[in-house]
């Protein structure tokens, strides 16, 4: 389906003159065919059972109006185990489920080890449906451990970036406005990718100036220098002829309703040099340090254990003085 049918369909399901297509899920079938496709054929249905439960599962939890696993996780997870039966077949030389031990998935865990845990989650699910299913007699992931220290390991930025981020976004005419509504939200209000990129024009409260970001209980109070980019990121989106109720709106989506692309929020930041996970972890980090992380959770909407990653095992020299190094807020 081409841009010009997709807006079709975006006009007529929206005005209740059409029933939605099945494009997203072909597309994501399709994403999904081609990882079990690029599996070792002896290997390839265990696997392909595996993805046939989990579409159950997720057909499941649509019914029941409960959280279905994302086409995303789905397709993460079969691009793992796709590398896994690459990985046993190329280098362990085993063509069966049965015959993998603990030490074919320790090496391979071992050739990316910063996606030891996240490879190890999915493992251990394969596994334990490959058991249940009297493919495997043992499960070889049972013992193992993710080996990860607690704490936040991420980057962060130092004081120094983020006042030179803020005045490239608030004084380089330049900047695109993408690109200084994302980042003032994630420096200054530890905006998410996924929070900006959702947000929506019915969102914005001009009169108080605030916003409603993702799942957070209370609406967020803007600063003037974060309401000046919004406002600037919007006059950039009235000059799209568009009905899409989102307020980043780019070429692929003014003729839609849909949001912008994750790919595109990915890189949105590119020109700046930072990522926008490290500048959110930056402000995430200190707002954690100087309050009660139970509070911080709570208007973010996250889990509270989700905030004890970011808590330090130091105290910070600088805060113990009282000088400059307490925050970006001084200027």
């Amino acid at each position: 389906m081409g841009p010009f049918a997709r807006a079709l369909e975006d006009f007529f399901a929206h005005r209740g003159l059409a029933l939605p297509t099945d494009q997203a899920e072909r597309l994501a079938a399709g994403r999904r065919k081609r990882r079990i496709d690029a599996i070792p054929e002896l290997l390839r249905p265990a696997v392909m059972a595996f993805d046939a439960s989990r579409m159950r599962a997720q057909d499941g939890a649509r019914r029941a109006s409960t959280r279905p696993r994302s086409d995303h996780t789905l397709e993460t997870a079969l691009s793992i185990l796709r590398d896994l039966a690459r990985f046993l077949a190329e280098h362990r030389g085993k063509d069966d489920w049965a015959l993998v031990e603990v030490h074919d998935i320790e090496a391979f865990l071992a050739t990316l080890p910063k996606a030891r845990k996240r490879r190890l989650v999915v493992l251990r699910q394969f596994f334990r449906f490959a058991r249940s299913q009297r493919i495997v007699l043992i499960d070889p992931t049972r013992t193992l451990i993710v080996k990860e220290r607690d704490g936040f390991r991420g980057r962060t930025l130092t004081l120094g970036q983020q006042r030179e981020l803020f005045r490239r976004w608030t004084t380089d005419g330049q900047v695109h406005p993408h690109e200084a509504l994302l980042g003032m939200l994630a420096l200054l209000h530890g905006a998410s990718r996924t929070e900006v990129r959702m947000l929506k024009m019915t969102d914005i409260d001009a009169a108080a100036q605030t916003v409603r970001l993702g799942k957070r209980p209370h609406p967020v109070p803007l600063d003037p220098a974060s309401w000046t980019v919004l406002q600037r990121c919007l006059a950039h989106r009235e000059a799209w002829p568009t009905a899409n109720p989102h307020v980043m709106v780019t070429k692929g989506t003014k003729a839609g309703r849909s949001s912008a692309s994750t790919a595109y929020l990915s890189h949105v930041l590119d020109n700046c040099g930072y990522p926008p996970r490290m500048i959110r972890s930056t402000r995430l980090l200190d707002l954690v340090n100087t309050m009660d992380p139970k509070l911080v959770a709570a208007a973010f909407g996250m889990d509270p254990q989700a905030t004890l990653i970011y808590l330090a095992d130091r105290v910070d020299e600088g805060r113990m003085v009282g000088g400059e190094e307490r925050g970006i807020h001084r200027h």
